[in-house]
């Protein structure tokens, strides 16, 4: 029997997807160990290793452009579309290298996080596609409207051609796929026990005064750190290289940590609205205070899926970059249902995947 190969296409779009597939592509090598692994994307070997602890080919290409940004919050939508354009101008070429690629490879199973392309190069290359995402890129753009537009409709015919969508939750109705089926929240779990942790960093602030602060791969511009200085017995954890030195901040540096082996040591954590900071919160039962994220339509798909399931606290812009931050003194407000969220994301696609190898 031929080694089975699966082909793991990662949209070209700042940490959160490649994190959130690595925690679904660790999982299935845990299930099944002998699957042969290609991850297609231009995230960082190093991010990827930070999830994946087994072997896998790395093969860096691009295949969308997400959306262009300066940091986590502050778009460009002109350099955005002329991206967008130009791929688009290509896309004959793209589909025809890789189509070469998972032929000559062999590749059984195209999944993908969630290039558009992707589906077009599984279909043409005679092999299924299916997806995972809580949003596609059609619903992003259609928003921002004129000449977003056509760029839309050409992403959605490019779903439509997916053969089966895994819909994480806090979802947009994502109906340009034909076949859909929800799963759990997806993302990683600590490596580490918080004791392990606190000895290793020196941690002896007490739970309920620890705050991670954390705003993606990208980062925020202007963190007001000199906010810090009002709760001097407080600690505060970040992975912004930029970070100012500070006593009560403490700058994780080495890329084996995650944000998410820090979680359970906090009492709340501080972010910017993104399905992977918040799925992996919610799969620990950590509170968020978000800001908000203006002129992206995901965003309020976001917080409304964090205050059904999560304590929570949304800030607006202002209060988080000129205000005092006294926020983390005041109390969360609790998950708007009482019924818990379903977690089980990383294991159902991870066996559903298994179970399509062993049809083969």
């Amino acid at each position: 029997m031929p080694q089975p190969i699966l082909y793991v296409a990662i949209t070209n779009h700042g940490f959160g997807h490649a994190t959130r597939t690595a925690a679904v592509v660790a999982e299935l090598q845990r299930q099944f160990p002998e699957l042969l692994l290609i991850l297609v994307t231009t995230a960082p070997r190093w991010l990827l290793e930070s999830y994946i602890q087994g072997d896998f080919i790395h093969r860096p290409r691009a295949f969308d452009i997400g959306v262009v940004q300066r940091d986590s919050l502050t778009m460009d939508k002109s350099a955005t579309l002329e991206k967008l354009r130009q791929i688009k101008s290509q896309e004959r070429s793209l589909i025809a290298s890789e189509v070469n690629f998972i032929r000559q490879n062999r590749v059984g199973l195209v999944l993908a996080d969630i290039p558009p392309l992707a589906a077009a190069i599984a279909q043409a290359a005679g092999v299924p596609c299916w997806m995972m995402s809580n949003f596609g890129w059609d619903f992003i753009y259609r928003a921002w409207g004129g000449e977003f537009v056509e760029i839309a409709d050409w992403i959605a015919a490019c779903f439509n051609k997916c053969d089966r969508l895994f819909r994480l939750p806090f979802h947009e109705p994502m109906s340009a796929f034909p076949t859909i089926t929800d799963v759990g929240l997806t993302g990683g779990t600590p490596r580490h026990t918080a004791a392990e942790i606190q000895a290793q960093f020196s941690l002896t602030t007490p739970l309920d005064k620890t705050v991670l602060l954390t705003f993606g791969g990208l980062g925020i511009e202007q963190i007001p750190y000199h906010n810090l200085a009002q709760f001097p017995d407080w600690q505060f954890i970040t992975f912004d290289r930029n970070a100012p030195q500070l006593p009560n901040l403490l700058q994780i540096t080495d890329q084996s940590y995650r944000p998410v082996d820090f979680m359970p040591l906090c009492s709340r954590i501080v972010s910017k609205p993104g399905y992977g900071t918040f799925s992996e919160a919610c799969r620990l039962d950590v509170p968020i205070v978000s800001v908000t994220r203006d002129d992206f339509a995901e965003a309020p798909v976001l917080l409304a899926g964090m205050q059904d399931y999560s304590s929570h606290r949304i800030l607006e812009s202002k209060e988080f970059f000129q205000g005092d931050w006294q926020f983390l003194q005041e109390p969360m407000h609790p998950p708007r249902k009482t019924e818990p969220i379903a977690k089980d994301g990383n294991e159902a696609i991870a066996h559903a995947i298994v179970d399509f190898f062993a049809a083969s």
